[in-house]
């Protein structure tokens, strides 16, 4: 039940914001109307990702020690502290295609290599248990492309998107420091 809980609020939190998946599906229903099949793409994209991410952390898990695993664990919050202080530069896209197959292909491939993906990967290795970890990540990743969804543009405007991940990125950068040194045995 940790694995589910801690890969649901983290797969949420860095989801925030992002212009990997939740600002990319808030930008696509505010220019094409905030569909139902925009959303259904949106979710199913959130699942397959985070259970072949939570898949992955099972076999990673078969090969890794106790210490391997924490330090992975230090890694992966390392980052997705790096991506959520990345500067978001993307463009709105200024004729963006109505194909629901096109936005799911583009979105999959997104979520599939971004940082809240990774930590469902950590969080299956470190509590063994992938089937939890994955649905939690499903869900969390599957609210954050929602909220995307039903703000559309206004969330770009009303939230200060930039300062949430500036302090969410400090925050995942001193817990991957502590567990960092946690795994290294500097601290207990």
């Amino acid at each position: 039940m940790t694995s589910l809980l801690f890969a649901m609020v983290a797969s949420f939190l860095v989801a925030t914001g992002a212009p990997r998946d939740q600002l990319l599906v808030a930008r696509m229903a505010s220019l094409l109307g905030a569909s139902n099949g925009l959303l259904v793409v949106a979710l199913a994209s959130s699942v397959a990702t985070a259970g072949i991410a939570a898949w992955f952390g099972a076999l990673l898990a078969q090969t890794m020690s106790e210490n391997a695993t924490t330090m992975f664990v230090a890694i992966a919050l390392l980052l997705a502290a790096f991506e959520c202080a990345w500067p978001n530069r993307e463009k709105v896209p200024k004729e963006p295609t109505r194909s629901l197959g096109a936005i799911f292909i583009v979105l999959f491939a997104r979520q599939l290599t971004d940082a809240s993906r990774f930590l469902v990967a950590a969080f299956a290795v470190v509590f063994a248990s992938w089937p939890l970890a994955g649905l939690g990540g499903a869900i969390g990743g599957g609210a954050a492309v929602a909220v995307g969804w039903g703000a559309g543009a206004a969330l770009e405007r009303k939230l200060p998107l930039r300062a949430l991940r500036i302090a969410l990125a400090l925050l995942l950068f001193a817990l991957a420091i502590m567990t960092g040194l946690t795994a290294r045995g500097i601290i207990a």
